[in-house]
């Protein structure tokens, strides 16, 4: 079954909307977490991907919790009150209410790591401080998302897949960048930046993670 895998949205509705005109009708959509905060149209990136009714597996993402109130994390303050200031009860309800991870065939999405939502780690994270992480999963591979870079490695036996960020990518190019088939895939639109350089970002991580 073909799986298009699109993390970080982060509330760019014509990044998501860019991919979405690439991704075949029949296809299975997983929306991996961080779907709206941040972002100028959060209530209507939102209301596109629910239009899309079954096709669409969700995961929840830190962004997604810490909407809620009395849910902490990584996200500052002003970013979360302004976001949720442009979302309904219904909404924040409905993003806190996602399941953690899914599993299509022998591949496990999440959104930072398998053992929670706010895990940090790189391409250049050593494989031992990562191990835990992926041991004992009764899965071939895990894609994630949470740090806005494409990157592929294996830890501890088990292919792990970054989809990267459709609309806040730390890349050298513009563009919103998913997966397609586990495929990395990067689709340019109008007026699409960048937030950071890969590299800033890979050091800020590597100096913040595990």
């Amino acid at each position: 079954m073909p799986v298009a895998a699109l993390y970080d949205v982060h509330g760019n509705l014509p990044a998501l909307d860019a991919v979405l005109a690439e991704v075949p009708e029949d296809v299975t959509i997983v929306v991996g977490g961080d779907v709206v905060a941040g972002g100028d149209q959060p209530s209507e990136t939102l209301a596109r991907l629910r239009g899309l009714g079954d096709r669409v597996r969700w995961v929840r993402g830190n962004a997604d919790r810490e909407l809620f109130p009395g849910e902490g994390g990584l996200v500052p303050e002003p970013l979360v009150e302004e976001t949720r200031g442009r979302l309904s009860e219904e909404e924040i309800a409905f993003l806190h209410e996602l399941p953690e991870t899914q599993q299509i065939g022998d591949v496990l999405y999440c959104h930072a790591s398998p053992r929670n939502d706010m895990d940090i780690f790189t391409e250049r994270t050593p494989e031992e401080r990562l191990a835990p992480l992926f041991e004992g999963l009764d899965v071939s591979t895990v894609v994630c998302g949470h740090t806005h870079t494409q990157f592929e490695r294996t830890v501890a036996g088990v292919r792990v897949v970054n989809a990267g960020s459709v609309g806040m990518p730390y890349e050298e190019e513009p563009g919103a960048y998913w997966l397609f088939d586990l495929a990395p895939r990067r689709t340019p639109y109008a007026g699409a930046e960048l937030k950071a350089t890969r590299e800033e970002a890979v050091v800020e991580f590597t100096e913040r993670g595990l």
